[in-house]
């Protein structure tokens, strides 16, 4: 649909991973935020704590770690979707390994191939490493952090 708005092109692919991007993580910080314990948050309400402290201090601080996790799980996600993008003409880590393929520089193609398998390897790496540190903080780290 962006490529009937903006045209083929660059402009397209970012937006394109950025709406999705977007909405996926408000969703799972929607489902993050039901999921907090009110009893902390209404600990620092009773000491008449504003709305902004409440949240500062008793939201924000619980919900953290699921960003985080939300945060690393959407980057591993964007890397593999620029790829595709990329190779269809949209822009992205994919757009020169299309102009390597159509060139027939095969030495090149390789070469991007592994740099791209070697993003997907560290960034899948990370994010399971963090996933196995805070496991223990919120479900939605476990949901996402083991596979």
């Amino acid at each position: 649909m962006l490529v009937t708005i903006i045209g083929p092109g660059v402009l397209a692919g970012i937006l394109a991973i950025a709406l999705r991007s977007v909405g996926f993580c408000a969703k799972l910080l929607y489902e993050a935020i039901e999921e907090i314990n009110e009893r902390q948050v209404e600990a620092i309400r009773a000491t008449g704590a504003s709305r902004a402290q409440v949240a500062t201090y008793g939201i924000v601080p619980q919900v953290l770690p699921a960003f985080a996790g939300i945060s690393v799980f959407r980057l591993d996600i964007n890397i593999r979707e620029s790829t595709v993008l990329g190779l269809v003409g949209a822009g992205g880590i994919g757009l020169p390994l299309n102009a390597a393929i159509t060139t027939l520089a095969w030495t090149r193609v390789s070469l991007i191939l592994l740099i791209i398998l070697a993003t997907v390897v560290i960034s899948e790496g990370s994010r399971r490493k963090y996933a196995m540190q805070s496991s223990e903080t919120t479900p939605m780290l476990r949901r996402f952090g083991s596979g």
